[in-house]
């Protein structure tokens, strides 16, 4: 029987066998793979350390807090404007409290829902558990009646 194109009369076959080429070639690819040294695409970058104080100026009620996010984007507690971290460490020294204090929630009506979306997210990983809307019944949509 031929084989890639020899004939049956017994002459030599004039074309060279390439698979054990082949395979050679396949295992110095694999070679080359292995070797190769493995992407690194980590960017370091140095954070500030978050400050575990909340600022001074804010006040921590020991019974009941209000957390407003207004139209302007603005996060107010207890009506002393905020940034995000300076809530967030103010959220942990509440949380830290012997006895955690009500934390309402009163976003305005045309307040950015992705900002309001963020201090949910912080509110749920901090694990508060004494947290609610207040004022919801300026947002219904339909009337009883």
């Amino acid at each position: 029987m031929a084989m890639s194109g020899g004939k049956d009369d017994g002459s030599p076959m004039m074309e060279m066998n390439t698979t054990p080429l082949i395979d050679v070639m396949l295992v110095l690819l694999i070679m080359f793979i292995i070797t190769i040294p493995v992407a690194n695409h980590a960017v370091t970058i140095d954070l500030p350390s978050p400050n575990d104080q909340p600022p001074p100026d804010v006040q921590i009620k020991p019974d009941k807090n209000k957390l407003n996010l207004t139209a302007q984007n603005q996060i107010l507690w207890n009506g002393t404007p905020l940034s995000e971290s300076q809530l967030v460490t103010t959220l942990r020294a509440t949380k830290a409290m012997a006895v955690e204090p009500e934390l309402q929630f009163e976003p305005e009506a045309y307040a950015s829902y992705e900002i309001a979306n963020r201090l949910m997210r912080d509110i749920t990983l901090l694990k508060l558990t004494k947290f609610g809307f207040v004022h919801n019944e300026l947002y219904a949509t339909f009337t009883k009646q």
